[in-house]
């Protein structure tokens, strides 16, 4: 994936608390998407891959963030109803 470098001021006293800048790092980028995310313009499927995770690793992240997942685009939904359907064991005849 392609990278861009921006220099970001962040208050001395947050090191204090141990980050790295590895750290610093992937927060930033995950605030960043999830505010992009948050706002409808991208949707859980691209926001996963913008942090190269997955959409479903993307839902856990928000989970876990504690950020609720409740916005489905026209596309996520028929894409969840086809996996319940091949989920779903086929009738008996």
């Amino acid at each position: 994936m392609a990278e861009t470098t921006f220099n970001v001021k962040i208050p001395s006293n947050l090191l204090n608390l141990g980050l790295e800048q590895d750290e610093i790092q992937r927060r930033i980028s995950e605030w960043l998407v999830f505010s992009l995310f948050s706002e409808g313009k991208v949707s859980s499927g691209k926001a996963g891959k913008l942090l190269g995770i997955s959409r479903i690793e993307f839902i856990q992240l928000l989970k876990t963030r504690g950020i609720a997942f409740i916005n489905y685009s026209e596309d996520e939904v028929k894409e969840e109803l086809q996996a319940v359907k091949k989920l779903s064991p086929k009738p008996k005849k």
